[in-house]
């Protein structure tokens, strides 16, 4: 069988376009109805989706208050675990992925909270590994400004290094429950942590066995050097955020590249998957209509106020809305993956501040492309022969119109290529990736 394509479905509750509670084929209460998502989860399941993805913060969003009084985005939305923990009771193949931050959690409950979802699960969990850069979510938590970069980092690569070893608290056959003998686990086959570091002093174990995936599928997102660093010792799946093929192929294999020379690691055990926002219909002509009908629900301040949060919040209103950014910018404490990104296209394109938060708004810095299936799978297809990623994480535009239409267009698409597959390999997370199954630590 040839090389098949990898596919996640991100989860905004109405869709990842800033309008797309306005849409006439979204649903505008998304954000609080259990039952939008199960449908979604289990459409996502019939086309054999890889896994599902839900994006977090740990703050409302922080802004004018006319900009987010009007999007959906990062205002109220359900806790992801606590809403994957019930979608793993109506589906039965697909990952169940969230993120969670390690700025402001403990390695404890985190390693705890994903262990218990594996378990629920029958191995389905996968945890988004991110940093907190929003100074919204620092004030949430007694801080009046955010960690710089470097910390921010430094935090999590402990952190993550913390919770692999809680993970391996438990072999996983230390639970014996032998009624006979009245011996409920072996004694020898339990491991307090004892770590000691820079960040964390945590004993251990984990009072929860070991995960039936060992651990958890690790995904990152992080296109800063201390992100590729931390990606190649732990990531498992990557979400990128490059808009051309020549920039996703150089992060593809630089990446790779340190996993085996530094972390002695197989490439093929990580899966970068760029973010794409796709509308798709009968026709491009339709496509192209579907879509600009959709760029012209988004308001100008909406628009600045994105483009303002993806540069690593700079203030934009002293700038008028029909001139280019200024130049120079500022440096960013934020998304380096998303600032390089976006200045370089504004530059290229001398795009007005008004025409550049309508074009980041939308898809919010993520490749986006309308148009057939056909012409869609070609895109895909192109990028993933090019060795510029492994699949894709895929971000309906609005919800559910556009999940349902690029799992009833494009999906048989990509199968009848022979790149995407017609049924689930296993039953984990893991076998679907195909990544292996980490021994313990004590096992190793």
């Amino acid at each position: 069988m040839s090389k098949q394509m990898k596919l996640a479905a991100y989860f905004n509750p109405t869709g990842h376009h800033v309008a797309s509670w306005r849409h006439p084929r979204a649903q505008a209460d998304a954000n609080s109805s259990i039952e939008h998502y199960v449908e979604a989860a289990r459409t996502a399941e019939r086309a054999k989706f890889d896994m599902i993805f839900l994006a977090d913060s740990n703050a409302t969003r922080k802004a004018d208050i006319e900009a987010i009084s009007r999007s959906v985005q990062f205002i109220a939305h359900f806790e992801p675990l606590t809403l994957l923990s019930a979608l793993a009771m109506v589906t039965k193949n697909i990952g169940l992925t969230a993120t969670a931050s390690t700025t402001y959690q403990e390695p404890y409950h985190l390693a705890r909270k994903f262990a218990s979802l594996d378990h629920i699960s029958h191995g389905r969990a996968g945890w988004n590994l991110v940093t907190s850069n929003q100074t919204a979510e620092a004030a949430n938590f007694g801080r009046d400004s955010v960690l710089d970069h470097a910390k921010r980092y430094g935090r999590a690569h402990e952190f993550a290094q913390v919770v692999q070893g809680l993970w391996d608290s438990w072999d996983d056959d230390a639970f014996v429950r032998n009624v006979e003998s009245g011996l409920y686990f072996e004694p020898s086959r339990m491991h307090p942590l004892n770590h000691k570091g820079e960040h964390f002093s945590v004993r251990g174990p984990l009072n929860v066995p070991r995960p039936p995936q060992g651990y958890p599928v690790m995904v990152q997102a992080g296109a800063s050097d201390e992100g590729r660093e931390l990606a190649a010792e732990f990531a498992e799946a990557i979400f990128s955020p490059h808009l051309t093929i020549a920039a996703a192929k150089a992060y593809y294999d630089d990446v790779k590249g340190r996993m085996q020379s530094k972390y002695d690691r197989h490439p093929d055990h990580l899966k970068v998957l760029p973010g794409l926002s796709v509308v798709v219909a009968e026709s491009d002509d339709k496509a192209a209509e579907d879509f600009e009908a959709l760029q012209s629900l988004i308001h100008p301040i909406v628009g600045r106020e994105i483009l303002s949060t993806m540069l690593g919040g700079m203030d934009l209103t002293p700038f008028p809305l029909d001139e280019p950014l200024p130049d120079p910018l500022p440096p960013t404490n934020g998304s380096k993956g998303h600032y390089d990104s976006i200045v370089a296209m504004a530059r290229r394109e001398n795009l007005t501040i008004r025409q550049l938060g309508q074009r980041v708004a939308g898809a919010r810095g993520k490749n986006a492309i309308h148009g057939s299936a056909r012409k869609v799978a070609d895109m895909m297809e192109e990028w993933f022969a090019a060795g510029a990623c492994d699949g894709f994480c895929v971000m309906p535009p609005y919800m559910p119109g556009q999940h349902d239409d690029f799992c009833a267009m494009v999906v048989p698409e990509l199968q009848k290529r022979g790149i995407f597959r017609k049924e689930y390999e296993g039953a984990t997370l893991r076998a679907n990736l195909g990544l292996p199954l980490p021994p313990s630590r004590y096992a190793r």
